[in-house]
């Protein structure tokens, strides 16, 4: 399949996830949320033309948090999930769609009921798949922020759900060419600092979107079981100088030419502001990148 993703193919989903649990839950206490959880809905496709389907389940479009730092950053930019324990959420991640490739069950493809899910390496498949993603390897680091009571503190026991492209712009369960694979999707439990880790491989940028990866979060893992549950679905953007090295690497040669077609503040997802979502990223193409964001809920 083709690493250009036509409209018709970029349509409009914005539903959950559900894991396997009985090995997780026979050796872990799930944690409840503190309080009330914000619960607007905007619908922003992962798309070209995904303009029209950018409304929340009122119809109109999402107010985009303002003033404050950031609870992201570019590759020296300010914030990330490695800083201090300071309070730094000035809002909640915007809600976003989860588009047309979420594996949650939505649309078809659900691999959240599959034993093996719950992982924190998303490179290799699980399962009866067998194939690796190849690419340059990130960690991915991610710290989830409870904002329903009077401070910030951290999310515990949550249900991270993470997925996104591999280096040729496909995306695993759906593009025919691994449409058999599962890698590059995982869950993982927030600890008591409310943080995951994943390691994964870099994204490719493919036509008409701004390289990025998806996220869907969820009060516990029992409540990860349906999608109706969710407390966020969101988009964690990459910065510019960061992508432009990966993409000069093997493996990456479509993925230069669709970010020179693309900006990150006329994505079709990132354009009403992106301060929350830009994750800060560390390191080297040979070392590996480190890729960090705060994700208040």
């Amino acid at each position: 399949m083709s690493t250009q993703h036509s409209s018709a193919d970029l349509e409009d989903h914005d539903l959950g996830l559900s894991s396997d649990l009985p090995r997780i839950l026979g050796r872990r206490r799930l944690f409840g949320l503190a309080g009330g959880v914000g619960a607007a809905a905007a619908l922003v496709a992962c798309g070209a033309d995904e303009t029209t389907t950018e409304l929340t389940s009122t119809g109109s479009r999402p107010t985009p948090p303002s003033g404050g730092p950031p609870a992201g950053g570019g590759a020296g930019g300010p914030g990330g999930a490695e800083g201090s324990d300071v309070d730094v959420a000035e809002g909640e991640i915007p809600e976003e769609t989860a588009g047309p490739y979420p594996g949650d069950g939505s649309n078809g493809a659900n691999v959240l009921t599959e034993s093996g899910v719950v992982r924190s390496d998303l490179t290799t498949s699980f399962g009866s798949a067998s194939r690796v993603a190849e690419g340059v390897p990130v960690t991915i680091r991610l710290r989830v922020q409870d904002l329903s009571g009077d401070d910030v503190s951290p999310l515990v026991g949550a249900a991270f759900y993470l997925w996104h492209c591999d280096r040729a712009g496909e995306y695993s369960m759906y593009s025919e060419a691994i449409a058999e694979e599962n890698y590059l999707r995982g869950v993982q439990e927030t600890d008591e600092d409310g943080r995951v880790e994943f390691t994964s491989i870099f994204p490719a940028c493919y036509d008409g979107r701004w390289p990025h990866m998806h996220f869907e979060v969820y009060e516990s893992l029992a409540s990860a079981t349906t999608y109706t549950n969710k407390l966020r679905t969101s988009q964690l953007a990459l910065p510019e100088d960061v992508c432009r090295e990966v993409y000069a690497t093997d493996g990456y040669e479509t993925s230069l030419d669709n970010l020179n077609r693309v900006a990150l503040d006329t994505d079709m997802v990132f354009a009403d502001g992106h301060s929350l979502q830009l994750a800060k990223v560390t390191g080297s193409v040979e070392e590996g990148y480190t890729i960090s964001l705060n994700v208040p809920v």
